[in-house]
């Protein structure tokens, strides 16, 4: 896990100091809200529906048990009670007082936090793989490479103040579990032909009012030509971004503007043109941040553990955990956890201070003292012995979060929706509880099988719609709440953007609308381990657009 050096620390430091006195100006009157607002951006703080939102920063998405209490403390102390974990792998506090915020900036410095890129036209939080440094078909931990480009773009004066904002995100196996094709940058790591570590790169790829699947630029970039490239990416975006409309700004509309292979060679002229001038990163400061992300020393064990075998013999809901939640780890004998904070009809992300409290220590007892955000609003325990897992898994039973459904229905994706943000055209989380609650974590939701719904509450898309196998999109139709349906999206190295169904559902039949999307699946998949994606591609939208729309004749849709 990184650690601040000496520049971090200033650096966190000088910003705290210098926001509060912004923060001070603004509440004395002497900063109106238009004139404080660049302020607060910069420095991760919203002003949401009903108070202001601050978005804390977990780059890549690695914590430390002491970075979870404080987060838990901070919630208890200046929020109300929780905090919301996010599809960027960020938390956000959605209650506290503009006065506060300052104290809480200063806290996290305390344990090496921030706010800063959570917000604004800059290079935000870069994402990863959740399951870096753990996985067993890891080629590479993406979380150096992910905090050397998070060191470069911090304070890089080109690229702070960018036409939108823009998104990176790096993954280590060959199973993409960080979502790169929808980021303006996705980095999927891979080794060539002579075993050498290096890239594939992806641009333009994009969620919100246009989606987009980014497009290969290139097949293999070596590590070492990693930061230039991406430099010659952003100044070509820089450069030929469009700045006039804000939702024609981000790179996506200039990749398509501009077609594939016109951007591919502007790109390359450019890394060309300023190759390696600075953006060659010492070896000595690639070890350094290289043995931050070592992996703890775990020594193997037997392949099964006979503890954990009696247990599962036992009981069917440590079974199933088992089933859903917990991954092969590279290490013979340990486990990856997937902690689910998407218990049967709670709100999907959500996570209290005592069950805050309660995942620090199981990691720092049981998990190497690592913990991960996913950015499915999950949370990993990435170094679990199998021995282990039956002591871990009580006690998450003990503070409600041993919820057998990872990947499964009710694992949902969700953004806050009308209930929290000012954007927003209607409700997410109703929805996504209700739909919780209609499919469970029973033998109907084990059958069913691996799909993944995703929701937001308006075009930005925050609870990725567009790539869920089905997606719901709230939107306002004459003064009504009413959700479109899309399905065969995917976020996966089979990337794709889901396909709409037609008229929207009301808030009343939108449960049932997707419960007759369900039934169709499971009449049309071949047998049972045929997954939900597998079936709509073979089959098409055509059986699953009668069944809807046969179903809803009618009512009020």
């Amino acid at each position: 896990m990184y650690r601040y050096d000496q520049f971090d620390a200033a650096f966190v430091d000088a910003r705290v100091s210098q926001f509060r006195d912004q923060v001070a100006r603004r509440i004395a009157g002497e900063l109106t809200e238009e004139q404080f607002r660049p302020h607060r951006l910069m420095n991760g703080l919203y002003l949401q529906l009903h108070a202001y939102m601050l978005r804390i920063a977990v780059p890549y998405g690695t914590l430390s048990s002491r970075q979870m209490r404080k987060l838990a403390d901070i919630a208890r102390k200046y929020d109300r009670g929780y905090g919301h974990f996010t599809t960027r792998q960020n938390l956000q506090f959605n209650w506290p007082a503009l006065k506060d915020v300052p104290d809480i900036l200063a806290e996290l410095a305390s344990v090496e936090m921030h706010a800063i890129q959570t917000s604004g036209n800059c290079i935000r939080n870069v994402t990863a793989d959740h399951f870096a440094g753990a996985a067993a078909d890891e080629i590479a931990d993406p979380r150096p490479y992910a905090e050397i480009m998070r060191q470069w773009s911090s304070l890089h004066p080109e690229f702070s103040f960018l036409p939108r904002k823009f998104k990176i995100a790096v993954n280590g196996g060959p199973k993409d579990r960080a979502v790169i094709q929808a980021h303006d940058i996705g980095l999927q790591i891979v080794r060539n032909e002579r075993g050498e570590i290096g890239f594939t790169v992806y641009v333009g790829g994009g969620l919100g009012r246009t989606p987009m699947i980014g497009h290969k630029v290139r097949d293999f970039l070596p590590e070492a030509d990693l930061l230039a490239y991406i430099d010659a990416i952003l100044r070509v975006y820089n450069l030929e971004g469009r700045r006039d409309n804000k939702y024609k700004a981000r790179v996506k509309i200039l990749v398509h503007e501009k077609g594939e292979a016109a951007m591919r060679e502007a790109v390359e002229a450019e890394f060309v043109a300023h190759n390696r001038q600075g953006l060659t990163v010492p070896a000595e400061e690639i070890a350094r941040i290289n043995a931050y992300f070592a992996l703890p020393a775990l020594e193997p064990k037997k392949a099964l553990s006979e503890r954990t075998e009696r247990r599962r013999s036992k009981d069917a809901k440590f079974s199933n955990f088992l089933q859903s939640n917990v991954t092969l780890h590279k290490v013979q004998g340990y486990g990856i956890v997937t902690i689910s904070l998407k218990p049967i009809g709670g709100v999907p992300g959500d996570a209290t201070a005592d069950q805050m409290d309660a995942v620090a220590d199981l990691a720092e007892d049981y998990s190497s003292d690592e913990l991960r955000v996913s950015h499915e609003q999950n949370l990993v325990l990435p170094h679990v012995a199998f021995d282990d897992l039956p002591a871990v898994y009580d006690r998450l039973a003990s503070v409600g979060l041993a919820t057998p459904n990872a990947g499964l229905v009710t694992d949902i994706i969700a953004c806050p929706g009308l209930d929290y943000c000012a954007l927003a055209t209607a409700r997410s989380i109703p929805i996504a509880q209700r739909l919780s609650e209609h499919f469970g974590d029973g033998a109907r939701a084990r059958d069913i099988g691996p799909l993944k719904i995703k929701i937001s509450g308006c075009i930005n898309a925050c609870g990725h719609h567009h790539v869920g196998h089905i997606g719901i999109l709230g939107l306002e139709r004459a003064g009504e709440e009413t959700y479109q349906i899309t399905l065969g999206g995917s976020g996966d190295e089979t990337a794709s953007i889901g396909q709409i169904t037609g008229p929207g559902f009301s808030s009343e039949n939108v449960v049932d609308a997707i419960e007759t999307v369900v039934a169709t699946y499971m009449s049309q998949r071949r047998d049972g381990a045929e997954d939900f994606l597998t079936t709509y591609r073979r089959v098409g939208m055509a059986p699953f657009k009668e069944a809807l729309y046969e179903r809803s004749a009618g009512s009020d849709i």
